[in-house]
Order: C-alpha cells, then structure tokens, then sequence
C-alpha cells in the first residue's frame, strides 16, 4: 500500500467508494491504484521502464523542488511538459515548477519508488544541495570541534557543503561501497563507487566541479587533516555512526593536477563475521585448512591483491581456533573485525609501531597465535618466521600472484632458504568473483559458452548463466561477492625445492603434481553452480597470469 501521507484527501475518497463497490482486491498496491487511478481520471501511466528523461530539460528545473515534490520531468512535446508523479490530486509542486519555470506542465502518473530512483540516477547525489549553493555562492565551510566521531543521522539535516558530504557517505554505505574516489578534472569533478570490486561512476550535478575545494576541505576537517596544506599527501581517519552501525573511514588526500583526489575506504564495524563453511572452499582446500588450523607452529599465509579478502579469511580462521585454551594477539593496520577473545593490536608508524616492533613486543606475552596483518619487509618475516621456529602458529598475509610465488617473495626478502622450508605450512591464493544477481540472471546459451564448456570440462546438465542487469542490481547483473581458492600444502618434495631455491613456475608445477588446483578451476566450480560467469573468472585470474598451466 501507499506510505502514509503519499494519498491526497480526493484520492482517499475516491479509493474508499472504489472499495465500497466491491473492487477492494484492485488497492493491493501502489501501481494497481495508480492504474485505476490512470483508467478512471484519463490520465497517462508509466512504470518508467523504457522512458528516459530528457537531460537537457532536467536543467530547466530546480533540483531541491523535483526531490521534494518526488516529480520527474520526462519530455516535451508540443510546448507541454510531462511530469511524473504518484499524487494526482497533490498538485502543489506542479503549479509551484509552472511558476517558476512558465512551462506547461501536464501529470504522468508513476509509481513512487521508482520515481525516487530515477530522480536520484537523473539528478545525482545530494543535487538538492548543490541547486542550493548555486543560488546562494555566500555559503562558507564550518569549522567544527575536533570530534573523534560523526553522528550521520543527526547531521542529515544540516546544510550546504556539510550536508552534501554526508549525503555522499550515506549513499556509499547504503550501496555496500568499499572505496569512494573523488576526482578532479580540467572541467569536471567525477565521483565513483567501487561496489563488489569494480568502479561505479556516481550521476552528480554538472555544477559540484565549482565546489570541489570546499568538498575537499569538509573532508579534511572531518578526517582533522591540515586545510591549508595542499602540496603533500595526508592521510586520516573518520568514525562514522549511521543507523545504529559503526564505519571506520580511511581517507588517503593526493595533490593532483586539477585539484587534490579523495579517497575514503569504508569498513563497517558491524560486519558479519564468516565461519570457514561460509567462506564456499570446495572440499580439497577446506579439508586442508581446518587441518592448517590444527597445527602447533609454522606459518600459514594467504596471498592475493589488496581488496580480495585476504583478513576476511585469517578472521574466519582465527574464529574458528578462538577458545579458551589459547592466547591469540593480532597487530592490523586496520582492525577490520573486532573479535571477543582476540587482544588486537592497531599499527601506527608515526608513533613508531611497526609491525616488526608490535611483533616483537608480542612475543613477550606469552601467545599460542599470531596474526600479522601484513608482512611488508624483511625484519617482520624473519621475526615470522623464528615465532613460528619458537612454537607459535602465526597467519600473515602477502601480496604474490599465486600461492607457489609466496615461497620465493619471502626468500627474495632476504629470509634464509632452509627458514622458509621448515617455517611455511601452506600458502593459500584467493580472489573475489562477482555474484551474479538472482533476480535477472539468464542460462547463456551462446557458442562462446558452449567453446568454454568444453575446454573447462564442465559437465553438460550444468547451466552457466551469464550477467543481464536490473534495478535490484544497479544493470549490474551482479550482487555481492564470493572467493575462490588455491591452496598449496607444503608437501616433502616442495619442501626439498624450497631449500634449493627453485623458481616459483617449478614450484608451481610440482605443486600441481601434489594436488593443487589453481584458481580458474575452482572459478569454474562456481560457474557450474550458477553462482557466477565465465567473464567473472577470466577477469580476476587469467589478467594476473593465473589461468590453468598443468604441465
């Protein structure tokens, strides 16, 4: 049904005498009484699906009116303007465009929801505010007290710069955006999302390019970063509090050509913490993980960029060994989780925590497990590698293509080749493929899949689908993401290549004589099941030079 207040007083009356006649089954939902609506007044509906507003004629209008109002204009034919509206019979916010624009304006009626999106895929983010500043160029950026933390949902109503940077931060965490970069151009200042892995252009008002460094300070007070430093890079952080979560905001500032580039990295506090189960390895690299788990000491490692879900998996690893029978520290930069039980240590080089220097301090108190957020350089992986040598299990992460490169990475660090041999327990490779939207997805029948289907082996009653886009997926085709794996145990005979310091492509090799799969094909396992595409796969493993290679 229509929220409350959407119904004017004429349409009410209308609708009760229509249910009063026995067609109460017709007010199931907004659409079905805006098409009664439509039949009974002759007066046009849409649902928007294939109607695309007239951009240019979107600039006739003050963007905070259309928000307000929820009206979108749609196109003009024969000097009249159509509208789109879900309230007929609420015609305030047409006379005030009329006189304000002097245009002829005639309604089109349309559902609300989806008026809403469109408005705000039209118009872009917080275009209310910047219409605002355009008429008032008088505004300036407040300087607040230097709060530790930002109360989003008190602030909303705030105005000008202020608001519009809330209105940005709010809209990214709704999203599940990760990163949010600001950009600046000769002409333009482009904003985008990265949702799932991948970047997003975000619609904003042509005119946001004339604020660019009040949007860029208001983020520098808020991160408490020198506004009147503009030539060197700074780095901040900002604490969020949004609909009763936490998000802790990691904000890197970088002199560019046409101005200084922002980007925000969004961690909510509240995250669900996976279990080993919910992380979907496939059985041979589950089975050897939890066995990883089990281990006294040595060293277990995941490898991969930066964003593929390395720390996801050590805390789901971690969670897992979590007991009162051992004392487990971690030193992160970030904390991403916050683990009951877990004594985590947040790294800061400038006041000279290292990770080599927390490690250290570490081993003084007494740990059964360790957890090095990152292993940079050659002191953290020597001092790794002699807690492991002492009776600690310690878990770390490395950035390697593959898993066989994380040998020869750590001995290019300059860490003994024997030390690698009898330290390292397994090395565990992932990435982070797309999934694909359940709502639109289609069997994809195409020669190029059949082609893939037989060179992957994939058995023929399996389906692959392929991304199509809707609304519930921003024409994505896509919503959320899931791993995929590669795990090397470290076997006798790769033990023995370590110690004569074979090359990572023999290690490799051996490595899948002794069993492992490598990437593309556990990709391929989750193509079979309908969860993603083969595009998927390609783009996150053949790109880093990781496609199958049995030899």
């Amino acid at each position: 049904m229509i929220s409350s207040g959407r119904l004017s007083p004429p349409d009410a009356t209308s609708l009760r005498r229509l249910a009063t006649n026995g067609n109460a089954h017709l007010l199931e939902s907004e659409t079905s009484i805006l098409r009664w609506l439509s039949q009974e007044y002759e007066v046009a509906f849409t649902e928007l699906k294939a109607v695309e507003p007239d951009r240019e004629l979107l600039k006739r209008f003050p963007a905070r009116v259309l928000l307000k109002e929820e009206l979108l204009p749609l196109r003009q034919t024969d000097g009249i303007v159509e509208i789109a509206t879900s309230r007929l019979f609420a015609t305030r916010g047409l006379d005030t465009l009329k006189l304000m624009t002097g245009l002829k304006l005639t309604p089109v009626l349309a559902p609300s929801e989806i008026i809403r999106k469109e408005i705000k895929k039209h118009l872009g983010v917080g275009a209310d505010t910047i219409d605002t500043l355009r008429e008032d160029d008088s505004f300036r950026v407040l300087e607040e007290l230097s709060e530790a933390e930002t109360d989003l949902d008190g602030a909303a109503s705030e105005a000008s710069i202020i608001r519009f940077v809330n209105q940005l931060l709010g809209d990214a965490i709704e999203l599940r955006t990760t990163d949010i970069h600001i950009e600046p151009f000769e002409n333009e200042l482009r904003i985008r999302y990265r949702i799932d892995g991948v970047l997003q252009e975000v619609p904003v008002p042509a005119e946001i390019k004339r604020f660019q460094p009040a949007i860029v300070s208001r983020v520098k007070i808020l991160s408490q970063l020198n506004i009147a430093e503009k030539r060197v890079p700074q780095d901040g952080r900002i604490k969020l509090r949004i609909a009763g979560g936490e998000v802790d905001v990691r904000v890197s500032v970088i002199p560019m050509l046409h101005g200084e580039a922002v980007v925000m990295r969004l961690l909510r506090q509240d995250s669900t913490l996976l279990g080993l189960a919910e992380l979907g390895m496939a059985v041979r690299e589950q089975k050897l993980f939890r066995k990883t788990l089990g281990l006294p000491h040595g060293i277990v490692l995941v490898t991969g960029p930066t964003g593929s879900g390395k720390t996801t998996t050590l805390y789901a690893a971690l969670n897992q060994i979590n007991d009162h029978l051992r004392k487990i520290i971690t030193i992160e930069d970030p904390i991403e989780y916050q683990i009951r039980g877990i004594n985590q240590i947040q790294v800061a080089e400038k006041a000279g925590m290292t990770f080599a220097h927390g490690l250290r301090a570490i081993l003084r108190h007494d740990p059964d497990v360790l957890l090095v957020g990152e292993i940079r350089d050659r002191e953290t992986a020597q001092i790794a590698v002699q807690a492991s040598l002492t009776g600690h299990l310690v878990f770390s992460t490395l950035h390697t293509n593959d898993a066989p490169g994380a040998i020869s990475r750590l001995i290019d660090m300059g860490v003994e080749p024997y030390l690698v041999a009898s330290s390292i327990e397994a090395v565990l490779a992932q990435r982070l493929v797309r999934v694909l939207c359940p709502h639109c997805k289609q069997v994809d029948d195409s020669e190029t899949t059949k082609v893939l289907r037989r060179e992957t082996n994939l058995a023929a009653e399996l389906d692959i689908y392929r991304a199509v886009g809707c609304e519930s997926c921003r024409q994505t085709g896509y919503h959320g993401r899931q791993a995929i794996f590669e795990m090397m145990d470290m076997t006798p005979a790769l033990r023995e290549m370590t110690l004569q310091h074979r090359s990572s492509g023999e290690l490799r090799r051996q490595a899948r004589t002794d069993g492992m799969g490598v990437l593309s094909e556990d990709g391929w396992r989750l193509v079979g099941q309908g969860n993603t595409t083969p595009d998927e796969v390609l783009r996150v493993s053949k790109a880093e030079g990781v496609v199958d290679d049995k030899a």
